[in-house]
């Protein structure tokens, strides 16, 4: 089995996501060849190695739309004779892998949570419902796309270098159907989408007076900041940091809730989060109940003497 990966980077630098889902793609067995679309350093790719991938091609140059990235991922996936395509789960990735399955006549699977089962057939575990269930598809197709949402597997970071060669793809002008006339990207020292640690914040902290406390355990932690959606409805905070179904969904590795009473919409956008921490002076607060640890106290209190201790260490 030859399964392609695709990776995204930001600023020279591969995603943690794109990695979990080459070891993701290792794990499955076979040869994994990651694909990178656009610019990124040399030795950034090779590292991939480590993550399981035996090859990565680069194809250079930019990709402005979603159909320009289907029709090239789909034209390695054809030169390498790939009958898997793995990416890790973003809005961008299930667009793409939706194009890629009909061009490739493939099945799909998104917001994959758990390695497939092959005892009988082909089978994934996926998240439904913002995260409130869970759902066994099966994939009955010969070549498969599988969208696997973060912190599934552990990053594998025991291979070496990886050969990096570059590919070339003819990409028709019927795809060229977008015209960019201006970019404008979100700001902050840590982006909310890319963050491993996000620090974020509810209506317990009593008004916009008081987030310095929030920035600055953020910036010890070297953290993304959020907050609930009742904090940016009332503009204490921009709407950017607005975390929950309606706002961003995040995935890190740690994520520290901070006077919020876990309501399911924001729940629905955390709970793929590897280690939750609430901090609320509430203890029948429902956050606690997906809290992997909880500290029942007064944020004013707990935040400052927390962040002197990181700082410490």
């Amino acid at each position: 089995m030859s399964i392609v990966v695709v990776i995204d980077s930001a600023d020279g630098t591969i995603k943690k996501g794109s990695r979990e889902a080459v070891s993701y793609a290792t794990q499955m067995g076979g040869d994994v060849i990651a694909l990178a679309l656009g610019d990124a350093p040399e030795n950034e790719l090779a590292s991939l190695g480590k993550n399981g991938a035996s090859k990565v091609i680069t194809v250079a140059g930019e990709f402005h739309s979603i159909q320009e990235a289907a029709t090239a991922v789909a034209e390695v996936m054809n030169n390498v004779g790939a009958d898997t395509l793995v990416l890790a789960q973003s809005a961008k990735a299930s667009a793409i892998g939706g194009r890629v399955a009909v061009k490739q006549g493939a099945s799909m699977a998104s917001n994959v949570v758990a390695l497939p089962d092959t005892a009988n057939g082909f089978s994934v575990k996926t998240s439904i419902f913002s995260g409130k269930a869970f759902a066994n598809v099966s994939l009955s197709k010969e070549k498969k796309i599988l969208v696997v949402s973060k912190n599934v597997v552990d990053i594998k970071e025991d291979g070496g270098d990886a050969v990096v060669e570059a590919g070339s793809v003819n990409i028709p002008d019927a795809d060229k159907n977008i015209t960019v006339t201006g970019q404008e990207k979100a700001s902050g020292d840590v982006l909310l989408t890319d963050a491993d640690i996000v620090v974020s914040a509810g209506r317990g902290l009593k008004g916009p007076e008081n987030w310095g406390m929030i920035e600055d355990l953020a910036k010890a932690l070297g953290a993304a900041t959020g907050c609930s959606k009742p904090v940016s409805d009332m503009d204490w905070r921009p709407h950017s940091e607005h975390v929950g179904q309606t706002g961003i969904k995040v995935a890190p590795t740690l994520y520290i809730a901070i006077g919020i009473s876990g309501a399911i919409q924001h729940l629905a956008g955390v709970n793929s989060s590897k280690h939750i921490v609430v901090i609320n002076t509430d203890e029948e607060a429902l956050f606690f109940k997906a809290a992997d640890y909880g500290i029942v106290g007064d944020a004013f209190e707990i935040i400052p003497q927390l962040t002197e201790a990181i700082k410490a260490l």
